[in-house]
């Protein structure tokens, strides 16, 4: 069934947000998804144990909150140069030949992607081939992508070992070669990456290096999206990151004289500010009702996005203000005969210590950014998979485990964990049991229910005997 010649894929081209380019967009046939999908189940452990640990992108387990979170990591003790890259049109200018070299895999395997890749597609009507890049649309893609870019971190560590030793030998006295690559950070999310040092002579070396290393692979840099910053010096201090702005501000409660910020950008934040503006002006004509079930979802998403970082809680508040003036503006447009304190009690009701919510009259409630608690991403330790079989470990970080049910991932959740006889942390090779606590084997009511250690279970059945 995998033989079966690939079929060409349907391109369709879409607006990319707030621009008024296009990009295109593959849409493949189910029976090809379905293949490729196999296929990605195939390569992927093998992948995953050879993948970076700072590599975040299009990797199972993996998020922006991840790639955000060893940035802060890196930058939380020190100010630093970094060259923030962005490579232009990955997908559609990886050299294939190239890769299926890099992807060293069985010539059945080479020979049916090699196939996918070679399909071409259909745009109007008419064939076009595709002598380079990846699959648009195909579920295969993005592991592609990650592996055409792997080696790029070491190879950039390797040609700047003697920099960076010299570097090392200047700040501390003594240095070693494996330390001193230590010094250097390379984190990738798809196919934005930044390169993180002190010294601003090494993060140039590092894009030299980039571009040449990017053009084996058939790839280059996206001039109009690549700078070199500081954190703290310059005109506009610091980047952007994943829809985040990361810089050092001044500060006087320590000794160091600034701290690591990181926040919405500029960007995001007036994108989401101008997609509230423009939705309710869409809904000028709705009800109440309406406009909180739409403005509910588009809140909670952004915030729930940005509520890891600590610089958000700012932000948030600044956009509940703009908020509540569009809001008023909104009601102010349905009601234009109507006076203030009018229009106050019809759209705005004392909800906690908030007397401007805007809720109906049967409770129902427009959410807040400020709703949102301020909760620090857990960043993915090291190389950690979730193939490696620790499930107990990524049945705290994922809702989905195979081979495991639902009800044994929310307890473990649930008791955080932990044995709930011992307190005893679980381990992934431990025999685990679910205990009901009225002995009722009907009663599976999560509170009814706690997972402990068979000996632990055993024990607390002969203690109650």
């Amino acid at each position: 069934m995998l033989r079966a010649k690939a079929q060409p894929s349907r391109r369709v081209w879409i607006p990319k947000p707030g621009k008024n380019d296009k990009r295109p967009l593959g849409i493949i046939t189910i029976s090809d998804r379905a293949k490729q999908t196999l296929m990605k189940m195939a390569l992927e452990p093998e992948w995953e144990a050879k993948f970076a640990p700072n590599t975040y992108g299009f990797r199972p387990g993996r998020s922006c909150h991840d790639a955000i979170e060893a940035i802060f990591i890196t930058m939380v003790k020190k100010t630093a140069y970094v060259l923030d890259a962005d490579i232009a049109e990955c997908f559609d200018k990886i050299d294939q030949n190239v890769l299926l070299e890099k992807l060293n895999t069985t010539p059945t395997f080479k020979r049916i992607i090699k196939g996918w890749l070679n399909a071409g597609v259909m745009e109007d009507r008419k064939f076009i081939s595709t002598p380079q890049g990846t699959i648009q649309g195909g579920t295969i893609s993005p592991l592609l992508a990650c592996v055409a870019l792997h080696g790029l971190e070491d190879h950039i560590k390797k040609e700047l070992s003697k920099e960076l030793f010299q570097f090392m030998k200047k700040k501390r006295g003594k240095a070693s070669c494996k330390e001193a690559q230590r010094y250097i950070s390379v984190i990738f999310y798809a196919d934005d990456f930044v390169v993180i040092h002190e010294d601003e002579e090494i993060i140039k070396k590092a894009k030299v290096i980039v571009e040449t290393w990017l053009k084996t692979i058939g790839l280059e840099l996206k001039p109009s999206k690549t700078k070199i910053s500081h954190t703290v010096k310059g005109d506009q201090p610091g980047f952007d990151f994943l829809g985040f702005n990361i810089r050092h501000v001044p500060t006087k409660h320590n000794k160091k004289g600034y701290k690591l910020s990181i926040k919405p950008s500029h960007k995001s934040s007036k994108h989401h500010n101008l997609k509230i503006k423009h939705k309710l002006k869409q809904m000028r004509g709705m009800t109440q009702e309406v406009v909180i079930k739409e403005l509910n979802s588009i809140i909670k998403g952004w915030s729930q996005y940005y509520a890891s970082s600590i610089g958000s809680k700012r932000n948030f508040s600044r956009m509940d203000d703009l908020m509540h003036k569009k809001l008023w503006k909104w009601a102010m447009y349905r009601h234009p005969n109507k006076g203030k304190r009018w229009i106050k009690r019809r759209y705005f009701k004392k909800y906690g210590n908030d007397n401007w919510r805007f809720m109906t009259s049967n409770k129902i409630t427009l959410i807040k950014h400020g709703d949102h608690d301020i909760k620090k991403h857990v960043k993915v330790q090291g190389t950690r998979s979730p193939y490696d079989g620790d499930w107990i470990y990524w049945g705290n970080r994922l809702k989905k485990i195979p081979d495991k049910s639902p009800r044994v991932i929310k307890l473990l959740n649930l008791q955080q964990g932990k044995c709930d006889y011992c307190q005893l942390w679980f381990k992934h090779d431990d025999i685990l049991e679910i205990h009901h606590r009225d002995r009722n084997r009907r009663n599976n009511t999560y509170q009814n229910l706690s997972m402990l250690h068979g000996h632990c279970h055993d024990e607390l059945h002969r203690r109650c005997a």
